[in-house]
């Protein structure tokens, strides 16, 4: 950040210089300091919008919809909040700068607000899926960490007979008791595939060793008879990967 807003300042001054005005080098340096001081303030509120919202899970759309208004808010509160900033700072020398002259040109740095939104979000979903995919051990592939609060719960994978969505948790269910997880149901299914897990909902997963009968319905959908007795509806897209081999 203070690389990028070293060169803008600079860029700023030139520019200034080549239509004939001169331009204090402080001025560029409020202007674009006040701007990286609003997206340093904001990134940890973009990062969590990205985990509560993450925009490789389907339905693609909504996602990128909130994602889209996100864009819009941090923008709107850039320009106003960096107006204030620019405001005091010009204040502070005797100077006068309108704190609503940003806002006035927000189409403009909407468009750049953007790209910055991009610049937070992109690297930080990357560097997720990359520290999910880091091979260094942690608990046993056969036992499941769990977080409660100031808790760690393992669970062993043998316990837990299926897994079902809820909201921003997934709930493990282990004979007659769940237990809250804050993850996805897509970051479970790929954790636990090689665990013998499978989707057979949209927003269920099963133990397959769990499994003692498949009873098939004339939609196509179908409903799963857990070893327990319990039944477990499936939606027959996910009919294929439950009954291969």
């Amino acid at each position: 950040m203070t690389v990028f807003l070293v060169f803008n300042v600079l860029n700023v001054r030139e520019e200034a210089a080549r239509g004939g005005h001169h331009l204090a080098i402080w001025k560029p340096a409020v202007w674009e300091g006040s701007s990286g001081v609003v997206f340093l303030i904001l990134t940890p509120v973009t990062m969590a919008l990205v985990r509560r919202v993450w925009p490789l899970d389907r339905p693609y759309l909504p996602k990128l919809a909130i994602h889209a208004g996100a864009a819009v808010a941090i923008s709107l509160t850039h320009v106003l909040v960096a107006g204030a900033l620019r405001w005091g700072a010009y204040h502070l020398v005797g100077d006068y700068y309108a704190p609503l002259a940003p806002l006035g040109d927000w189409p403009y740095e909407f468009r750049k607000d953007v790209f910055v939104y991009l610049a937070i979000a992109g690297p930080y979903v990357g560097w997720r899926i990359v520290r999910r995919a880091d091979p260094a051990p942690r608990a046993s592939p056969e036992v499941l960490e769990v977080r409660d609060g100031a808790r760690r719960h393992f669970v062993p994978l043998t316990d837990v007979v299926w897994v079902e969505a809820a909201g921003n948790y997934v709930e493990l269910h282990r004979g007659g008791t769940g237990l809250l997880h804050r993850a996805s149901l897509s970051e479970m299914e790929r954790r636990l595939q090689t665990a013998g897990f499978v989707r057979i909902h949209r927003s269920r997963l099963v133990r397959r060793e769990a499994v003692a009968a498949v009873e098939s319905k004339p939609t196509g959908d179908f409903t799963v008879r857990l070893r327990d007795g319990r039944e477990l509806a499936g939606s027959r897209r996910y009919r294929h990967p439950l009954l291969a081999d």
